[in-house]
C-alpha cells in the first residue's frame, strides 16, 4: 500500500521544482508567472505571496477547466502560460503540478520548500488584507503541528 510520501516522491520524478530565489527572479522579470497557492483558504489568509491566487488542492482540477463553478478563467484559458504552484512545504504543490501536467499544462513548476522556504529566505508575505506580515510571526503559523495521536503507532 502506498503512503502519502510515496505519492509525493512519485510526483517529484515527473515535475520541475524551483527554489525561492528563482521565484524572486521570475517575479521581478517582465514575464511574471501566475502564482497559484494550493493551501486551504485559512492557511492562505494567514500569509501568502502578494499577487498569488488561492486554488485549494481540493478544487484544483475543476478550477483548471471550463464549465465548473470552481473555474478560474485565467487558468482554464491558457495551458501554456508560466505557472508556479506553492503550498506550505512543497509537497501538495508537487502533487498539484503533477495533476496539472496530466491536464495539459506545459509550463508549470512547484516551489521547492514551499511558503516556509519563501519565509526562511525572508521574502514578504501578506495577510488577507494585503498587509505585510512579520516573518517571525508567520513562522509560528507555518510550523507543522503533529499531535501524538496522529503519529504512526510503533
Amino acid at each position: 500500500m502506498k503512503r502519502y510520501n510515496d505519492l509525493i516522491n512519485d510526483a517529484l520524478t515527473r515535475v520541475r521544482e524551483i527554489l525561492p530565489w528563482d521565484l524572486v527572479d521570475l517575479l521581478a522579470s517582465g514575464n511574471k508567472p501566475l502564482v497559484i497557492d494550493v493551501r486551504e483558504p485559512s492557511e492562505f489568509e494567514h500569509g501568502h505571496i502578494a499577487g498569488s491566487i488561492n486554488v485549494p488542492r481540493g478544487i484544483l482540477e475543476s478550477s483548471c477547466d471550463w464549465d465548473y463553478e470552481d473555474t478560474i478563467p485565467s487558468l482554464a484559458a491558457e495551458r501554456k502560460q508560466s505557472i508556479v504552484v506553492i503550498c506550505r512545504s512543497g509537497h501538495r504543490s508537487a502533487l498539484a503540478v503533477d495533476t496539472m501536467q496530466q491536464l495539459g499544462f506545459t509550463n508549470v513548476v512547484s516551489l521547492k520548500t514551499g511558503i516556509r522556504g519563501w519565509n526562511d529566505y525572508e521574502q514578504a508575505l501578506v495577510d488577507k488584507e494585503n498587509v505585510v506580515i512579520d516573518t517571525d510571526h508567520i513562522e509560528q503559523l507555518l510550523t507543522s503541528r503533529v499531535r501524538p495521536d496522529q503519529l504512526r503507532p510503533k
